[in-house]
């Protein structure tokens, strides 16, 4: 197992460019970044490289020292967290706006930490602007004026903060398992994250659209690693007003699609609604693998002990309307029948444990590759005629091969050039699981006329 890596953490006030400086040094679009303040909530990791020498980069949300509303006095707690494991800190400072007094007050604060400590002055374009820096010699730390936006002086900074990490020390972590929590907004997710961890990684607030960013962590448990990616809550792109809910609508399905296995939550107490069964019709199209994931079970309980559980029939027991309920949940998402489906409470961590051997198994059933001759010993034993529709010409089939996985993909070689009709595809595919196991991955076909 590789050595953790240094941890460099982000910090500063709203909206002075920390997400543009962290999009900078890992090469990517992993935060967010507009002229909103307040964008980055949680805490965002990313791994970049200089000169031979890998680290990890946080990026947190804007820090206001001594503010008591809910979820700033969370941020701040948040980017508390991600000092406590630093190996190096970088104040970001606004050198256009100059010296702020909060600048001075998480400067103090900061170096209070015993933590390596430099000033990123950002938004010098050019070597002539770096004056604009100036300002900020005054708290006494050593300044590196840069620009996020267009790259300079990044060299400077990143030889700075790097030079005291071991060329090779340690790697790039191995592939694992990427798993994205999707879902509407407040329906757990982000409790359902802490869960799984084991700590305080997101921000868990009652009000909607808590978290804007993707928050992701790595987990490794039982020899297994796991990247958990905690999504924006998904709406309709009319239900967005901020510029800010708009891009991380887009952002959350972007990671979707970089995601091996979608956890998709569902406020079990409500039951599935068609915004539920429209985020999972995303995961679907994007070919991901999916379990859906019922929260908020113990509410459901409750309610259904007082007799409040909308159309699910009278509590006679709690297996039997665990059972009954999954036939609803079903009947809403028939779409996704290959899907397992788990009840629990993140809230409480009732059979949250039993999610990791779900993730596992749909992982694997995910790359699972059959050979040629499996497969076509299977296809000799299929009754072709038993779903062939009996508008057309009836459909032969010759021979199957696995193409690629992730998801499953078979090519068939028929006797017509045209894809298959929806019912005999779903016939096949019904087939396919039988014999081979493909739990929560979708199977795909492709067709080739035979030569």
């Amino acid at each position: 197992m590789p050595d953790k890596l240094p941890s460099v953490v982000i910090l500063g006030r709203p909206n002075v460019g920390k997400s543009a400086l962290f999009n900078r040094l890992t090469g990517g679009r992993r935060s967010i970044v507009t002229d909103e303040p307040g964008i980055t909530r949680d805490r965002i990791h990313g791994v970049a490289h200089w000169r031979g020498r890998s680290f990890e980069v946080v990026d947190t949300g804007g820090i206001v020292p001594g503010e008591k509303a809910g979820i700033p006095r969370e941020i701040l707690r948040q980017a508390q967290v991600a000092i406590a494991g630093a190996a190096q800190l970088v104040l970001v400072v606004d050198a256009r706006a100059g010296l702020h007094p909060l600048d001075k007050e998480l400067a103090q604060l900061l170096r209070r930490t015993g933590k390596p400590l430099v000033v990123a002055a950002n938004k010098v374009d050019t070597p002539r602007q770096a004056s604009l820096a100036a300002g900020f010699y005054a708290l006494g730390l050593d300044v590196f004026p840069v620009s996020a936006e267009h790259g300079f002086g990044v060299d400077d900074l990143l030889e700075a903060i790097t030079s005291r990490f071991a060329a090779g020390a340690a790697e790039e972590e191995a592939p694992a398992v990427s798993v994205a929590i999707i879902g509407r907004p407040n329906v757990g997710k982000s409790t359902l994250l802490n869960r799984l961890v084991g700590e305080e990684r997101a921000i868990v607030s009652p009000e909607p659209g808590t978290t804007r960013d993707a928050v992701d962590t790595l987990l490794r448990r039982a020899g297994r690693t796991y990247r958990f990616l905690d999504t924006a809550g998904i709406r309709r792109k009319g239900k967005t007003r901020l510029l800010a809910e708009k891009l991380s609508v887009v952002m959350a399905r972007r990671h979707l699609e970089q995601a091996d296995v979608a956890l998709l939550v569902v406020d079990a107490a409500e039951g599935v609604t068609s915004g539920d069964a429209a985020i999972a019709g995303h995961a679907a199209r994007f070919g991901r693998s999916v379990i859906v994931v019922m929260n908020k079970w113990d509410l459901a309980l409750a309610a259904a002990r007082r007799g409040e559980l909308p159309r699910s029939p009278q509590l006679a027991s709690a297996g039997k309307l665990l059972a009954e309920y999954e036939k609803l949940v079903r009947r809403k998402l028939k779409f996704l029948d290959y899907a397992p489906v788990i009840f629990l409470s993140a809230l409480t961590g009732e059979r949250v444990g039993e999610l990791f051997g779900l993730i596992d198994r749909v992982a694997e059933a995910r790359r699972r590759r059959v050979s040629t001759g499996e497969l076509n010993r299977w296809l000799r034993e299929v009754d072709i005629g038993r779903g062939t529709s009996p508008a057309g010409r009836k459909v032969k089939i010759y021979y199957v091969t696995q193409a690629s996985t992730a998801p499953p993909t078979f090519v068939l070689f028929t006797n017509q050039p045209r894809r298959l009709h929806f019912s005999f595809a779903r016939f096949l595919e019904n087939q396919l699981r039988t014999r081979f196991d493909f739990t929560g991955t979708p199977i795909r076909f492709l067709t080739r006329l035979r030569g």
